[in-house]
């Protein structure tokens, strides 16, 4: 055989596929593994009739039979959405029965292959074991983030389009989102209402022409003096009266809507080491239970001398701690009252720490998982 000039014979004899890597052995997961996971978490109908049926349908089925009742009957029923129905549905429901369904769909895609027998089959593929775990967490985040904006949506939705169109506040129907000078205007044109219902401090009047709600018998038209009494009642509470809101702000939709999607991945995470660790689902379900209904509420408030430092790793206590200001109700710690936030009876605990503990959660308990898959026999 003739070399052309220049070539060695090293060179004239390596193969033509000899320049292509083998990327089986690659910790990176690969589109189609990502897409594979992606389907057999799919594929599975019970569990994707339970995350649907949780994350989109309580939320909607309590919505429309609100719309229903206020449609029928609104002067027994109020309307459905609001502000105050948006703080219950994202605290009550889906804050924590988000959590519940995403660890449940982690622990299903950490022991999947395992129960079905797959685990054995995928070895011999050649696959990086660790490849093959890391592939999981962009599947099953896909499909539980879906379900979680798709519910929170439409409580959004409901919440902003029907809400009330006039407010409560402290027992007088007020209009909402009044600029101070409006509200001072109004307040001279319903005195009577606001210095019999409006909070004063300072002398209040010999008398009422109405209740503290704003009913009864109208009585002789108010005084110069009535009136300039009510404007500044209602300057004085303004502050008070702008904590009032009919529907929930863009921004505070936005940060609560962020807020559920990091419950979700936490709970999807840990759910998927846990999984993977024990090899099996039914366990590590009613482990992930048990910490979000009973060990989280009691760690995150019972202060247990020389302890606390380990009640601040709790994770559950940590995503508390970065609930969105603007909501009224508190994770773990009751409803505050009207217009305002509930005083905290969590753990004290810093926003930094909290950030700190989440992120500790999110990096052990993948490295678990995939320690225990790249350790486990075939």
């Amino acid at each position: 055989m003739t070399l052309a000039p220049g070539t060695s014979s090293v060179a004239a004899i390596e193969p033509s596929g000899a320049g292509t890597r083998d990327r089986r052995g690659s910790w990176i997961p690969t589109g189609g593994m990502i897409a594979t996971r992606f389907m057999e978490l799919r594929k599975r109908r019970g569990l994707m009739l339970t995350l649907v049926g949780v994350t989109i349908g309580i939320p909607t089925l309590f919505l429309v039979i609100r719309l229903l009742l206020h449609a029928f009957d609104p002067h027994s029923y109020g309307p459905a959405g609001g502000y105050d129905i948006f703080n219950h549905l994202v605290v009550v429901v889906l804050y924590v029965f988000g959590f519940i369904v995403a660890a449940t769909l982690g622990c299903t895609a950490g022991s999947i292959d395992l129960t079905e027998g797959m685990f054995r089959h995928l070895v011999v593929t050649g696959r990086s074991r660790l490849a093959l775990y890391l592939a999981r967490i962009p599947a099953g985040l896909a499909i539980i983030g879906s379900l979680v904006a798709i519910g929170f949506a439409i409580v959004c939705v409901i919440c902003s389009l029907a809400a009330p169109t006039t407010l409560n506040y402290r027992g007088v129907n007020v209009p909402g989102g009044l600029s101070q000078p409006a509200l001072e205007n109004w307040a001279s044109t319903h005195a009577d209402q606001v210095v019999c219902g409006f909070p004063y401090n300072g002398p209040g009047p010999p008398g009422c022409s109405y209740g503290p709600s704003g009913s009864g018998t109208a009585g002789p038209a108010p005084t110069a003096a009535v009136k300039a009494q009510a404007v500044q009642i209602a300057r004085q509470d303004y502050a008070d009266y702008s904590k009032f809101f009919l529907a929930p702000s863009t921004s505070l939709m936005i940060k609560t809507g962020l807020w559920l999607e990091l419950e979700a991945l936490v709970g999807f995470v840990v759910g998927l080491g846990l999984g993977a660790l024990l090899g099996q689902r039914t366990v590590a379900v009613i482990m992930m239970i048990v910490l979000e209904i009973i060990l989280t509420p009691i760690l995150s408030r019972a202060t247990i001398p020389h302890f606390i430092n380990l009640q601040r790793a709790v994770v559950g206590l940590a995503t508390a701690h970065l609930e969105p200001g603007g909501l009224s109700v508190r994770i773990f710690g009751g409803e505050g009252p009207p217009g305002g936030k509930a005083p905290s009876i969590l753990v004290p605990e810093t926003k930094l720490v909290a950030v700190c503990v989440i992120v500790a959660w999110l990096v052990g308990w993948t490295v678990l998982g995939a320690w225990r898959m790249m350790t486990r026999d075939a």
